[in-house]
Order: structure tokens, then C-alpha cells, then sequence
């Protein structure tokens, strides 16, 4: 599997374990001149900016690690050009982050693991 069917993998994956949680998906792949928000949704009075990130193995370090301070910018700016463009400048909003990690036996299922308000700005 390449870097890319990889990431469409675990997005699918993502989508899968959040509506199971009860988040209810309003769009992928939000993108603009600041970057890209991998899933936007609604979680009760929420409105959820969500980066997805999915590994296999731990040789570069665990999926939650790959979120570098620049890359928290960049969502953070995203997300307001999201809130802005959509009339939407006092919602309630945060950022949770869902980690993909394949399992090396191809026959084990992936862990998926959500985690919630992870970018306190």
C-alpha cells in the first residue's frame, strides 16, 4: 500500500470510527490557500476540525507525534478561514485528532484511535 492509498485508507477508517461515536460528517478534504482539513464535523454543540494520521509500524515515531507546531498553524489558520467563509464566526470549535496505525500482520485490523480537543488555541 502507498503513502497515499495508505492516508484515503485510514481517512475511510476514520469516518467509519467517528460516526460510530456519534460525530456526523459535513465534509473531507476542506482545503484553502492555508492548507487542508482532513474531515470536518458536528459532535453535539461542536463543530470539529479533524486531522487524521495513519501509520504503520512505529520506526518514525507514533501518528499523534507527526503533528509538528507548524503543522497546528496551518490547521488553526484553515479552521478560521473555514469559520469565516461559512458564517460561522462564533461557533463552538475544536480540533480532535483520529490515529491510524496498520498493523505489520496484514491480517490484524487496524487500531483506530480518537482523541478530542487537542489543539488548545
Amino acid at each position: 500500500m502507498n503513502k497515499q492509498e495508505k492516508g484515503n485508507a485510514g481517512e475511510k477508517l476514520a469516518c467509519s470510527a467517528l460516526k460510530k461515536k456519534g460525530y456526523r460528517i459535513i465534509e473531507q478534504n476542506y482545503r484553502c490557500r492555508y492548507g487542508e482539513i482532513d474531515i470536518i464535523a458536528r459532535h453535539k454543540d461542536f463543530l470539529v476540525f479533524i486531522e487524521v494520521r495513519s501509520k504503520t509500524g512505529a520506526s518514525f515515531g507514533s501518528p499523534e507525534e507527526s503533528i509538528t507546531s507548524g503543522k497546528k498553524q496551518r490547521l488553526v489558520s484553515t479552521a478560521l478561514d473555514y469559520l469565516s467563509g461559512h458564517g460561522k464566526p462564533d461557533e463552538n470549535w475544536r480540533f480532535d485528532f483520529v490515529a491510524v496505525r496498520f498493523q505489520a500482520d496484514k491480517g490484524k485490523h487496524p487500531d483506530v484511535e480518537i482523541l478530542q480537543n487537542v489543539i488548545n488555541e
